[in-house]
C-alpha cells in the first residue's frame, strides 16, 4: 500500500456522513480513507460513562458501520490509549496523516496535543455551528452573556444549504488484512428504544420537527409551534434531537440551516418565532461551548468565584431522594423518572429538578451535574454544566441566586393537566388533577377515595418549600459577604 494513498478519518463524537468537513478534506487528500473509532479508557472508565450513554454511543457505532459497508468501506474499532492506537494503525496501513473534527473541550485539547505530538494531525470543522473563538467582541474578548453573543452570532453570515457537505456516495474498502475489534455488548437500551441511534434517524427527526429543503412538507411542522410550545411538559413541543447533536449523529451546522429555512418558510409571525427560538437554543450550545472554551475552570468551579465559598449541604439521604424521584414534589420526581427510565429529560423538567437540588436541597450542583452527565444520552460538557451553573446562579449568564423555582407552580404553569406527572408517577394517576401537583394538601376524605395513602404509596414532601427557599437565600447571602471587601 503507497504511504501517499491513505489516510485515517478518526471519528469522536460525529457519527455521520453527512457534512463532516474532516471527512470531506480525507477524502479530497486520500485515495483511500479509513474510518476509525478508538474506544479510549479514560473516557469509558470516566464516572461519566453511563451504562445508556455507552449502550448509545455503541448503537451509533453499529449504525455507521453499516452506512459505511453500504459505501463499500467499514468501521476500523480499535481499543487503548488514542495515540498509541493511531500511530500504530498508521504504521499498518501506511497512512500519511488523520482528519479529525475539532472538539474544544478540555479533555478533547488535551488528548489531541498528544496525537499531534505522534502524528500529523489535521482539524477540521466544529461540534459547533460557529467553531469556539469566532464570536468574540469589539476588543476580541469572549461574552460572557448569552444575548449580546446570539446578536453577533446572528450578525456574522449565516449558514446556508450550499455550505453542507453530501455524505460520500462510495468509499474505497479497507483492507482485510488490518484488524478491527468486534463492538462490544453493552446494556441494552429501552424496548423499544426512545431514541434509536443513527444519522438516518437523526435525519429523519430534523426533517419531521422542522421541514425539509427538497421535498413537500407540512407548512406548519412542529417547529412552527415551537416557541409556544416548548416548555409544556405534556406534548412533544421539542425536536428530540439532542441525542443526535451530542454525538454528532447530526451535524449542527444542518441543524442550523433547517432552522433558517423554516424561518423562511414560516406562514406567519408565530410560526417564524418558533424556528427562531429553535435557532437560539442552538445558538446556546456554541455559548456554552465556547464559555467552556474561555473558561476551563467551570468544568469543577463556579465561573462566580463568590458562590464557591457557598456552604452547600452534604444530605446524600435527600440526594439519594432526588436521583430516585422520590422527593415528594410530583414535578420534581417525574423528571428524574423520566431521565432514569429514558435517558432523557425535557428542558423545562432539567431547570425544575436542577432549582429544586439546589436551592430547595441546597446540595452543591456539581453533584447533580455529574449525575446528569452519567445519565443523558445527550450530556456534554459545555451545555450540561452551563445549564447547571445557570440554575444554581453561579455561571455567566446566571438566574440570579434569589431566582428559586416553586416547584408546585412550575408543574401548575407548564403540566396544567398533569399528564406528564401521571405518565413517570402512575402511583398519582388516579390524582384528580387539582391536587396532583401538591397531593400533601388533598384533604383526608379525598384521599379515601381516590384510595390514595400519602407517605406510602407517594412519599409526603421531604423539604419544606418555603422554609427552604429562606435557608438557601441566607446561604447564597453569606457566601457574597464572606468575599466582598469591607470598606
Amino acid at each position: 500500500m503507497s504511504a501517499d494513498r491513505t489516510a485515517i478519518w478518526w471519528i469522536r463524537r460525529d457519527l455521520r456522513l453527512t457534512d463532516n468537513a474532516a471527512l470531506e478534506a480525507a477524502l479530497t487528500r486520500a485515495e483511500r480513507v479509513l474510518p476509525t473509532f478508538v474506544l479510549d479508557p479514560a473516557i469509558l472508565r470516566s464516572a461519566n460513562a453511563g451504562p445508556g450513554r455507552v449502550a448509545f454511543m455503541l448503537a451509533g457505532l453499529r449504525a455507521l458501520d453499516a452506512e459505511l459497508r453500504a459505501r463499500g468501506s467499514r468501521l476500523i474499532l480499535r481499543q487503548g490509549e488514542p495515540a498509541a492506537e493511531l500511530a500504530r494503525l498508521a504504521d499498518e496501513a501506511g497512512a500519511t496523516a488523520v482528519f479529525a473534527e475539532a472538539d474544544a473541550s478540555p479533555y478533547a485539547l488535551t488528548r489531541d496535543r498528544r496525537v499531534a505530538e505522534a502524528l500529523p494531525l489535521e482539524l477540521w470543522g466544529s461540534a459547533s455551528i460557529r467553531p469556539v473563538g469566532q464570536v468574540r467582541k469589539a476588543d476580541g474578548q469572549p461574552y460572557v452573556v448569552f444575548t449580546p453573543y446570539g446578536r453577533a452570532w446572528k450578525a456574522l453570515p449565516l449558514p446556508g444549504p450550499a455550505d453542507l457537505i453530501p455524505a460520500p456516495a462510495r468509499l474505497a474498502p479497507a483492507p482485510e488484512a488490518l484488524e478491527s475489534l468486534a463492538l462490544p455488548e453493552a446494556p441494552r437500551l429501552p424496548d423499544p428504544p426512545s431514541f434509536p441511534a443513527g444519522e438516518a434517524e437523526a435525519r429523519r427527526r430534523l426533517a419531521a420537527f422542522a421541514g425539509a429543503f427538497d421535498a413537500e412538507v407540512d407548512p406548519a411542522p412542529p417547529i412552527a409551534g415551537y416557541a409556544a410550545g416548548r416548555d409544556r411538559m405534556d406534548s412533544a413541543g421539542s425536536s428530540g434531537l439532542s441525542p443526535y447533536l451530542r454525538w454528532g449523529m447530526l451535524s449542527a451546522r444542518e441543524a442550523a440551516v433547517t432552522a433558517l429555512h423554516a424561518w423562511h418558510a414560516a406562514a406567519g409571525a408565530a410560526a417564524r418565532a418558533g424556528a427562531e427560538a429553535w435557532l437560539g437554543e442552538l445558538i446556546w450550545r456554541d455559548f456554552y461551548a465556547d464559555v467552556l472554551f474561555h473558561f476551563p475552570h467551570v468544568v469543577d468551579r463556579s465561573f462566580r468565584a463568590d458562590y464557591d465559598r457557598v456552604a452547600w449541604s452534604d444530605d446524600t439521604e435527600a440526594f439519594e431522594a432526588w436521583t430516585a424521584g422520590r422527593t415528594g414534589y410530583p414535578v420534581v420526581d417525574a423528571g428524574m423518572r423520566q431521565l432514569a427510565a429514558s435517558g432523557w429529560m425535557h428542558n423545562r423538567a432539567r431547570m425544575i429538578t436542577a432549582s429544586f437540588l439546589v436551592k430547595d436541597l441546597l446540595i452543591d450542583w456539581r453533584w447533580g451535574e455529574h449525575h446528569f452527565m452519567r445519565h443523558l444520552l445527550d450530556g456534554d460538557v459545555a451545555s450540561n454544566n452551563g445549564g447547571w451553573q445557570w440554575a444554581a446562579g453561579t455561571g455567566t449568564d446566571a438566574a440570579p441566586y434569589f431566582r428559586i423555582f416553586n416547584p408546585v407552580n412550575q408543574g401548575q404553569r407548564h403540566d396544567p393537566s398533569g399528564d406528564y406527572i401521571r405518565r413517570w408517577l402512575p402511583e398519582l394517576a388516579a390524582l384528580p388533577t387539582r391536587w396532583i401537583h401538591q397531593p400533601w394538601a388533598m384533604p383526608e376524605r379525598e384521599r379515601r377515595l381516590a384510595g390514595f395513602r400519602l407517605g406510602q404509596d407517594y412519599p409526603a414532601p421531604i423539604v419544606d418549600h418555603r422554609a427552604a427557599r429562606e435557608r438557601t437565600l441566607a446561604a447564597y447571602k453569606a457566601a457574597r459577604e464572606r468575599t466582598t471587601p469591607k470598606p
